[in-house]
């Protein structure tokens, strides 16, 4: 059996989880999020805890159980918790402010590139080079966090560039003189 599929998901006080027509629906503080199960995969909720069960022991079964039980733990806790993903820009002149509820950033191009949130996403601008991706759904903020790397990567010459808080970026040497 699945080592983490097996393992039951805790539900914290002031969450709720509910089941019905195989989606799951997940209720807290940070707001409600929704998962569909696979046919094959049980889901039965009992005594503050959500188990993940399978009808079989086919390949596509176990991938899916380990799969569906770390995406129902991921909401629960970003329904409870939310999840944050802290991004730092690195350049002479670079920066990025909040207008509104959108993220402006100036990063060597013409002209400045604005970002929109999308829904159940909010931007929190710390220093100008210093932000935060925050929400309560975690691929949402991961991709939200990707787009904005996007727009100017890390270069692999001098750094310059926006990156994940702490990500290490190796830098070639350059040319050399004879």
């Amino acid at each position: 059996m699945s080592r983490i599929g097996k393992q039951p998901i805790a539900i914290p006080s002031g969450v709720t989880v509910t089941q019905e027509d195989g989606r799951v629906r997940v209720q807290g503080p940070q707001g409600t999020l929704e998962h569909t199960v696979p046919a094959s995969i049980t889901v039965q909720v009992s005594d503050g805890q959500v188990q993940v069960t399978r009808q079989s022991d086919s390949r596509q079964d176990r991938a899916l159980h380990g799969l569906t039980r770390a995406l129902l733990a991921n909401k629960v806790t970003g329904v409870s918790q939310g999840f944050r993903r802290s991004m730092e820009i690195v350049g002479v002149g670079y920066k990025v402010e909040l207008r509104d509820k959108n993220l402006l950033f100036t990063v060597g191009y013409s002209h400045p590139v604005l970002m929109l949130p999308p829904p159940g996403v909010v931007f929190l601008v710390e220093k100008p080079t210093l932000f935060h991706i925050v929400g309560p759904d975690k691929e949402l903020v991961g991709q939200t966090a990707a787009q904005a790397r996007a727009i100017r990567p890390p270069d692999a010459y001098k750094g310059k560039g926006v990156r994940y808080a702490g990500e290490p970026i190796r830098l070639k040497a350059g040319k050399t003189s004879k």
